[in-house]
C-alpha cells in the first residue's frame, strides 16, 4: 500500500523528470552508500523539492534490493542531505 502512495505522489509531481540521472545517482550515492554532491546537482535536488525526494528515497527503500538497509537510518540520511542542501543553496556566496 505505501508503494502506491509514493508511486502516486512521485507521478503526479512529475518526480521522475524533474532531476537528470547523474544527479539522481549522486544524490542516491551520498544517501544509500558515501559520497558528495555537485552544487549543480545541489540545486536539482531543490528544484526537485522536498515532497519528490522523499517520495523517491521511501520508494527506494521499499526495493527488495535494499532489503537490508536500517530505513530509519536511511530516513535521517535523506533529511540531512535536504537540509544541508537547503544550507548551500540559501547561504550567500564568498566575495570573490
Amino acid at each position: 500500500m505505501a508503494t502506491k502512495g509514493n508511486d502516486q505522489i512521485i507521478k503526479e509531481n512529475n518526480c521522475e523528470i524533474k532531476m537528470g540521472l547523474p544527479c539522481v545517482l549522486e544524490d542516491f550515492k551520498s544517501i544509500f552508500n558515501t559520497g558528495s554532491i555537485s552544487n549543480k546537482c545541489c540545486g536539482e535536488l531543490v528544484v526537485l523539492g522536498k515532497v519528490c525526494h522523499s517520495a523517491l528515497v521511501k520508494r527506494t527503500l521499499e526495493n527488495p534490493l535494499f532489503k537490508d538497509l536500517n530505513p530509519a537510518t536511511i530516513l535521517a540520511k535523506s533529511i540531512q542531505t535536504w537540509n544541508n542542501f537547503l544550507a548551500l543553496i540559501n547561504s550567500p556566496s564568498p566575495s570573490t
